[in-house]
């Protein structure tokens, strides 16, 4: 069975920069194993398959080696992919995840997409000393959301120079986690490590941005908020907190569009 597959380069407007994302619109789901496997032969960060059905469309993201709870690159990848090669009518796609419930994508009249998700619910901790002992770096504050935990520093240099224990963070009870800091020209800045998900950093997280929001609006008093992931690739994102909910904007160019062959169930 051939099916077509993109890879969109997510919270860029230039390929080589952003987040990389695969992305397949399927007639109907393959199974699980499946999906897996296609996701860690594709071995990017994370692979998006949706179906469409009436009105929206399911969605379900993996990385190399897990089903994940939701990604918000692979999402705005997604819509990207649906807007400009499956001619969505509308100015906003539905989406519904089986981990997450209503997703919504709108698309702007810049060329940008603004992603509608949950805001995460933080709880301060007491500083673990196993995570401070794999990042290397004790923060001012650190907090606990439902998959991550979040590191408060003080300056973007500090969280430039962090070089993680990769070997330790991947024996964590967590997706991933997030540091972060004030930016010197945005609002804030953040990385990600995530190897228990295959992923030892990645280069710009959307819903780590649903944890990192609430925080951050409420530290600056504002808002909507100007945010850069500060991977290698690097990533720019205009983050808006509505309290329960947290519209992630940015922009998406296509890389690559081919063609997979899928093996038939049990052959």
């Amino acid at each position: 069975m051939k099916q077509k597959i993109f890879q969109i380069d997510a919270f860029t407007d230039r390929i080589f920069r952003g987040n990389p994302a695969a992305v397949c619109i399927l007639d109907g789901w393959l199974s699980d194993d499946v999906m897996q496997q296609i996701a860690a032969e594709n071995n990017l960060a994370e692979t998006a398959f949706a179906v469409k059905n009436e009105d929206s469309y399911e969605l379900r993201w993996f990385t190399p080696e897990v089903e994940v709870d939701l990604c918000g690159h692979a999402t705005l990848a997604t819509a990207f992919v649906i807007f400009h090669y499956y001619y969505h009518k509308n100015n906003t796609i539905r989406f519904i995840s089986p981990r997450s419930g209503e997703l919504f994508v709108e698309k702007k009249s810049n060329g940008s997409f603004s992603m509608d998700f949950p805001s995460d619910k933080l709880t301060e901790i007491e500083t673990i000393m196993d995570i401070i002992e794999a990042i290397g770096l004790s923060p001012l504050k650190s907090f606990k959301g439902k998959t991550d935990y979040m590191l408060v520093y003080d300056n973007q240099e500090e969280i430039e120079n962090i070089k993680p224990n990769f070997h330790l963070l991947d024996e964590l009870d967590c997706r991933g986690v997030i540091v972060t800091a004030p930016g010197k020209e945005v609002d804030f800045v953040s990385r990600f490590f995530a190897p228990k998900c295959g992923i030892p950093e990645d280069p710009v997280t959307g819903s780590a941005h649903t944890t990192l929001s609430p925080y951050w609006s409420k530290q600056l008093n504002k808002s909507v908020l100007t945010a850069k992931q500060l991977s290698k690739r690097g990533g720019i994102l205009t983050c808006e907190y509505l309290g329960n909910r947290v519209k992630i904007s940015g922009k998406a160019v296509c890389f690559l569009i081919g063609e997979i062959e899928i093996p038939q169930e049990g052959s």
